[in-house]
């Protein structure tokens, strides 16, 4: 399951069983972090040590994408939106509590509200913008999504966790846009093909800067295959 992506730590999960292994945590004691890493987080951890040990260290690294598997040995694609939206239903069914940091323009407190109207027996105990609320004290939750992009969010749960009142954290980037309905989400044929990334590009044209990490990515694995 354990598997490397040019030094970075992928668990090499389908949706159900990272799904299952969180729900052993969230039964059990102590503290986890989940990270969604894709090819854009690899190129990142290249040149950020403290990020890639933050990786390395995940309790769960889910292969966030298609791209991680060209020229490697990964198997599986487990989008972090997906699986955040498992753990969603997963607490609605258990009573579990969830929270939502990060965001901008009031996008978590939209995302928890749409949330609710979706799975109405949906427990949300935190919702902010601010990290400052969340450090000053707050009700235990069971599943917090942090949304500042990567690599901040990873750096401030990795840092924070045994501080603040959560069982388990995980870094969900854009998220918050797509469950708010701020961004629609590429349709399931497109997911299917392995074109999210394009559609995302034509919804949002700045993101044409972020994709040329995918771009170093191919080459980098190209040139550590030959």
């Amino acid at each position: 399951m354990k598997k490397q992506v040019l030094g970075v730590k992928i668990d090499d999960v389908n949706l159900n069983k990272a799904t299952e292994i969180v729900e052993s945590w969230l039964s059990g004691k102590g503290k986890h972090y989940i990270v969604t890493t894709n090819p854009e987080f690899i190129m990142t951890a290249q040149r950020d040590s403290e990020f890639k040990k933050i990786l390395n260290n995940s309790d769960l690294s889910i292969p966030d994408g298609k791209g991680l598997r060209i020229g490697t040995d990964i198997v599986c694609n487990t989008p972090g939106i997906d699986l955040m939206e498992a753990l969603i239903k997963l607490a609605e069914e258990k009573g579990l509590t969830t929270g939502f940091l990060g965001g901008r323009g009031e996008v978590a407190q939209m995302t928890a509200n749409c949330l609710i109207k979706k799975y109405s027996k949906l427990k949300v105990t935190f919702v902010s913008e601010e990290p400052n609320v969340m450090l000053s004290g707050t009700k235990d939750i069971d599943l917090l999504f942090v949304a500042f992009g990567h690599p901040k969010q990873e750096k401030w749960i990795f840092e924070n966790l045994k501080k603040i009142p959560v069982k388990v954290a995980m870094g969900v980037g854009g998220a918050f846009d797509f469950f708010s309905g701020r961004v629609p989400r590429a349709p399931l044929w497109v997911r299917n093909l392995g074109l999210e990334w394009l559609f995302r590009l034509v919804v949002q044209p700045w993101r044409i800067k972020r994709q040329f990490a995918l771009l170093k990515y191919l080459v980098l694995i190209w040139r550590h295959g030959h």
